[in-house]
């Protein structure tokens, strides 16, 4: 099976072909922004995307995020095993809890502290202290750190990160 930079980057081509866009066209509606030959080796995969670059690419498509991430994803979806004690239901949101994360000095954590920062500004939400993440972002954070869904949770929980679960 593919690498998850090179299934990213194939359902990016996808969508944008779907769109019917060249690179080209890509690049004139970013207002360069995104260059041809960047957005080539992200549909490559000898490119890795960040998570804000993601997020602008689905605003220049015109579709949610999650739409650009590898649809094998959506039959990853519980990272709760019966009687597990550190999985996540993907179908309730949770909230991070924002002071612990910026405690932390490590590398998955800076991935989702700029994950989260991205996240604040696109909802407008600045209250700095939790942040709810939805089902759809633990895709993308998910798949923007290579992980599967399952991997995800437990990080998130060996971290500390998890504040409290609410029905969704």
């Amino acid at each position: 099976m593919a690498n998850t930079g090179a299934r990213v980057g194939e359902r990016l081509r996808a969508i944008r072909r779907q769109k019917g866009l060249s690179l080209h066209d890509v690049e004139a509606r970013s207002s360069l922004e995104f260059k041809a030959s960047v957005l080539g080796a992200y549909e490559r995969g000898e490119r890795a995307i960040s998570v804000p670059r993601l997020l602008r690419l689905a605003e220049i498509y015109e579709v949610p995020a999650d739409q650009l991430l590898p649809r094998e994803l959506d039959g990853e979806i519980s990272l709760v095993e019966t009687g597990s004690t550190n999985g996540m239901d993907l179908n309730a949101k949770f909230t991070i809890d924002l002071v612990r994360l910026h405690e932390l000095d490590d590398p998955d954590a800076h991935i989702l502290d700029r994950f989260a920062t991205s996240l604040q500004r696109e909802r407008q939400d600045f209250n700095g202290r939790m942040l709810t993440i939805r089902r759809s972002d633990l895709r993308v954070l998910a798949s923007c750190m290579g992980r599967s869904l399952e991997e995800l949770g437990s990080r998130l929980e060996q971290l500390g990160l998890r504040a409290a679960a609410s029905a969704g």
